[in-house]
């Protein structure tokens, strides 16, 4: 069992992709990307946030690797850009919580490895 951050951590995809994620969750706005991408409604809270986009990202992630013409890469590029703007904020509530004597929740999940070629992803189980 992972939590939430180790778990994302333990993602492994492509450098191009990381690197125009991360530019991109410099603007990450919730409230404006998160219903784009989730649906339309209450947003959840940031775990569950986090856990929707992983659900949502690993199907997109094995298009990719599968070679799918129905892949996205502007959607995929959209997907990492909210994980990381997600994991900022889980990480940024954890060590708010830690400071003010709380114990951090635990978020945890189950990973298993998939092979897409070379790469090593994870896979929830």
């Amino acid at each position: 069992m992972m939590d939430l951050l180790g778990r994302l951590s333990a993602l492994h995809r492509p450098r191009l992709l990381i690197r125009a994620a991360r530019i991109g969750a410099r603007d990450y706005r919730r409230d404006r990307h998160l219903p784009r991408l989730l649906g339309f409604g209450n947003l959840p809270k940031t775990p569950l946030a986090v856990l929707q986009l992983i659900e949502l990202e690993q199907p997109m992630d094995q298009r990719r690797c599968d070679g799918d013409p129905g892949y996205s890469l502007t959607r995929h590029v959209e997907l990492m850009i909210a994980l990381m703007g997600e994991a900022q904020m889980l990480s940024n509530n954890r060590a708010r919580n830690i400071r003010n004597g709380q114990q951090p929740l635990l978020e945890t999940a189950q990973i298993k490895p998939v092979k897409c070629g070379h790469i090593t992803n994870v896979e929830a189980t």
